[in-house]
C-alpha cells in the first residue's frame, strides 16, 4: 500500500473536480494560493522585509506562470507580530506590490490579523486559454526541468548552519519562467513548477497521469531533494524536443532532459524539504 503524507491525505478529503493542478480552473479563470510562514519557510533573521515580499508573491505568482496563466489579481492576509515597525511593514507591503505589479498583478484586498509570528497567505487570481495541467503526460513523452537545481537546498543548509549566502541566492528570489512556458506550451503535454524537489514533484506529475519514468541520466539527490526552486518540470513528445529546445534558447532558459515516461511503477525517494523548528 502506498504510504501518504498528512498534505495529500488531507486533500485527498476534498471532493471538488477542480483539485488536482496547483490552481484550480473555473471556466478561463484560474484560482490559487500558498501560504509564506515565519519558522516554516523562512526566519526573519535571514531575511529582510524587502526580501520577505517579495518571496512571498513569487512562489505565489509562480502557480500561475507555471500553468500559463496570466496573474491578474492578489488577496495578501498577513499576521503581523506586536513588536513590528511600521516601517518594516512599509517595506513588507511595499515589497508585495511591487513583485506583482512586475507580472501585471494587482493587489485588491485581504486580511491582517496580530500574532505571535510573520505569516502571509496569498491568493493569485490568473486567466489563461490555454493552461499547462499535470495531466496529459504521455507514454513515450520526455521530462525535462528548466534552470540548475541544487543552489535552494545548499543556501538553506548554510543559512540553518548560521552562515551568510548571497544576497541573489535563488532561495531568496526564485526566477519564474514565463516567457518560456507561453512560447512552449503548444508543444507540452503536461507540466508544473519544482516547489518540492525534483524528485516530489516528478512522483506528482507521474501519479497524475497514473505511469511511471525510465531515467536517462543520473540525477544526484542535492538536486532531486532541492526544494523551492520553482523551476519548471515538463513533459513533451520526442518530436517536439528540437523546438522546445530551440524556444530555451530564445528565452534564456537552462534545459535538461533526464526522463521519459513509461509503462511501469517507478518513483523516486522524496523527502518534505521543509525544515524544523
Amino acid at each position: 500500500m502506498k504510504k501518504i503524507d498528512k498534505e495529500e491525505y488531507l486533500i485527498n478529503k476534498l471532493t471538488s473536480k477542480h483539485i488536482g493542478d496547483d490552481a484550480a480552473i473555473i471556466g478561463k479563470m484560474l484560482y490559487s494560493m500558498d501560504t509564506f510562514f515565519e519558522d516554516v519557510h523562512f526566519k526573519r533573521s535571514w531575511m529582510n522585509m524587502t526580501q520577505i515580499g517579495k518571496k512571498a508573491m513569487l512562489v505565489n505568482l509562480s502557480d500561475a506562470i507555471a500553468m500559463n496563466a496570466k496573474p491578474k489579481y492578489a488577496l495578501v492576509s498577513v499576521s503581523l507580530p506586536k513588536n513590528i515597525k511600521n516601517k518594516e511593514i512599509d517595506a513588507l507591503m511595499g515589497s508585495l506590490e511591487k513583485t506583482a505589479k512586475m507580472y501585471g498583478c494587482e493587489i485588491i484586498g485581504g486580511d491582517t490579523i496580530g500574532a505571535d509570528k510573520l505569516h502571509l497567505c496569498i491568493t493569485i487570481i490568473s486567466q489563461s486559454a490555454s493552461p499547462l495541467l499535470r495531466k496529459g503526460l504521455q507514454e513515450g513523452d520526455l521530462l525535462a526541468f528548466t534552470g540548475t537545481l541544487g543552489q535552494s537546498k545548499q543556501d538553506l543548509e548554510r543559512l540553518l548552519q548560521g552562515e551568510k549566502i548571497s544576497s541573489d541566492s535563488k532561495f531568496y528570489e526564485p526566477v519564474l519562467r514565463e516567457q518560456f512556458v507561453k512560447k512552449s506550451r503548444p508543444y507540452l503535454h503536461a507540466g508544473m513548477d519544482i516547489s518540492d524537489g525534483l524528485f516530489c514533484d516528478t512522483n506528482k506529475l507521474l501519479d497524475a497521469n497514473n505511469c511511471g519514468c525510465e531515467l536517462l541520466c543520473e540525477i544526484k539527490e542535492e538536486i532531486g531533494l532541492s526544494g523551492e526552486e520553482y523551476e519548471m518540470l515538463i513533459g513533451f513528445p520526442p518530436e517536439n524536443l528540437e523546438t522546445v529546445l530551440a524556444i530555451a534558447r530564445q528565452t534564456d532558459t537552462p534545459l535538461s532532459v533526464f526522463a521519459k515516461a513509461a509503462r511501469n511503477d517507478k518513483r523516486f525517494f522524496c523527502k518534505s524539504h521543509h525544515f524544523k523548528n
